[in-house]
Formats: C-alpha cells, structure tokens, sequence
C-alpha cells in the first residue's frame, strides 16, 4: 500500500459558517442547526424539513433560505462528526498495536451509532452532490480494509475474518440503535464485545468453516428499519 494512502483526509466538508451575518440571522441560523442536530438523532435523516422548522421555531422560508436543501444542512449539521469519524481510523492506523487499533475502532464506531442514528445515515448515505462523503466513505473503507491486515499479520485476528464482517457487525449494531431505546447503549457494548471475542484468533473455535463472506460494503449497514418521523 503506498505511504499514507490509508489514511483519512483530516477535513470532510468546511462549514458554511456564520460570518457575516445580522445577529438575527446569525441566531436563527444556529436554533435551526441545534434542533436539525436533535431531530436527525432521534429520526434519523427522513424527519421532514418542515418538522425541523418547527423544532427551530422558524418559518420554512427562513429554513430554506438559510439551507436551501437537505443535503447542506445534513452537511453542516455533521460536519464535527465526520471530521471525528475519520480521525477515529487514522488513530488507529497510527497504533503501533493491530489488534487494539482494530477493536478501537470497532467500538468507537458502534458507539457513534448508537448515540446518533442520523450521523450514521449521514455517513452511509450518497448524495449526489456530496462528493466529499462518498470520497472519505471509500476511504473509510479502506482504512478498515487495512486495519483487517495488520490485525490478521500480527496473529490477533482470525485467518477466515473477512472485511465484510466488519460490516456484519455495524449492521447488526444499527438494528440496536434503531430500537432507539435506554437499553441501547448497554446492549451495544455487550454485541460488541461478544463479537470481539469470537474475532480474537486465540479464542477462535476453527473446527468448523465459516460460510463465504457476503459481498457488503459500508453503504449498506444504514438499510435499516427507521421510526416513522411523523410519531
């Protein structure tokens, strides 16, 4: 692999800002960021732009105005959180020890899961004119690609792991945080940590082979049941 090509680029999209703005403006800017922010984690991303207006206590017009689609304010809104999501896998690129770098970001990412069901739509969401996120997506996936490597080289990983299984995993932790329930956070860290074991090469049960991995890339690990955002 050539020297960096894994790693992440350290900025996703650069936020429209405030600069610039009345102060009215400016404020009515940010409650309508704060409460896109709370809509889309708690309904994810199909909460219908008239509901965040209400959220914001602002005119649809005044939404509109200010992100003129949904795709702009999807990308102001998680701007910080894509930023965090890439510098999760650079970090673990970075650690000199495959296998904690590996179960890093495994559990950092189930974690953000959980905690934000629209930033993981975000993230796993095309856009057609989100080139950006669909660039820092395959990275991603090579990142992940990469870590499945050095964590199987280190004698850490078990030989059959395949890439896919990471996004086994992620999908089977995104049907916890579609229940979007208090027991979501404890039931994720206990998935994870069930899985992790059964990953680590000195625990693994090799008797008998796995089926052949299925052909999953991160795109699909958001194809989940979501709340109707009209309840």
């Amino acid at each position: 692999m050539p020297a960096n090509s894994s790693r992440l680029p350290p900025a996703v999209v650069a936020p429209a800002g405030a600069a610039g703005l009345r102060a009215d403006a400016r404020h009515n800017r940010e409650r309508i960021l704060e409460a896109a922010r709370e809509a889309f984690a708690t309904l994810g991303l199909d909460v219908p732009m008239a509901a965040i207006a209400r959220r914001a206590g602002v005119g649809v017009a005044t939404l509109y105005r200010r992100f003129p689609t949904r795709e702009s304010l999807v990308k102001e809104v998680f701007a910080d959180q894509f930023a965090a999501c890439s510098k999760i896998v650079d970090d673990a690129l970075a650690d000199p020890d495959a296998w904690r770098g590996f179960r890093t970001v495994i559990e950092k990412v189930s974690v953000m899961q959980v905690a934000d069901r629209g930033f993981a739509a975000a993230f796993l969401t095309a856009f057609p004119d989100a080139i950006d996120y669909e660039r820092v997506r395959r990275r991603a996936e090579h990142g992940l690609t990469e870590l499945t490597r050095r964590a199987k080289a280190a004698g850490r990983l078990r030989a059959d792991f395949e890439p896919a299984d990471l996004i086994l995993l992620f999908m089977a932790n995104s049907g916890i945080a579609a229940g979007s329930t208090e027991a979501a956070p404890a039931a994720s860290r206990r998935l994870v940590a069930y899985l992790l074991q059964s990953f680590d090469a000195d625990h693994a049960d090799h008797t008998d082979p796995l089926p052949p991995p299925p052909p999953l890339g991160l795109v699909h690990v958001h194809n989940v049941p979501r709340r109707d955002p009209s309840h």
